[in-house]
């Protein structure tokens, strides 16, 4: 992946609260006159009221470009819609941090549907975090779902030694 060397708007770079050694590795304009910054350990949106959401890799559920559209959806489930102008690498370098965070990714059927348990390691590095993802219709605050999902990520645990 090529680095970024001076062709970050001096702007942007003033604006991004960006975290001791986190380096932008590829940004976009949005229709809106901001940016998205795809850095080592996050993804920078936009924020309606001015500044910046850092999302870090490792809580990015999903994301998705599609007809000028940057979709962005995080592990608590709020989701982020960015109109880029070009979008340059940031989709690919999107995908490629997030995918490097994965540790471990588990469907499991529960009665009603399912969930997807995911072991994340940050980018900085440190422990694996885990997240719960319920389909849709489902009640993540139902005990008996909750249970049977933190029985099967102790399951998880003791295969995969994490």
């Amino acid at each position: 992946m090529r680095l970024l060397r001076g062709s970050l708007p001096a702007g942007l770079r003033a604006a991004l609260p960006l975290e001791r050694g986190e380096r932008v590795l590829a940004h976009a304009p949005t229709r809106g006159g901001s940016h998205v910054a795809a850095t080592t350990t996050a993804l920078h949106l936009p924020n309606p009221e001015g500044g910046f959401v850092r999302v870090p890799y490792e809580r990015i559920d999903t994301a998705a470009w599609k007809d000028g559209w940057l979709h962005v959806t995080e592990t608590s489930r709020a989701a982020h819609h960015v109109r880029l102008t070009d979008p340059g690498s940031v989709p690919e370098t999107i995908r490629e941090r997030v995918t490097a965070t994965v540790a471990v990714s588990h469907r499991a059927e529960l009665p009603g549907g399912g969930v997807r348990i995911a072991g994340r390691r940050p980018a900085t590095g440190g422990d694996v975090r885990w997240t719960f993802v319920f389909d849709a219709g489902m009640d993540p605050d139902d005990p008996g779902l909750r249970a049977r999902a933190e029985q099967i990520l102790e399951d998880l645990r003791r295969q995969t030694g994490l």
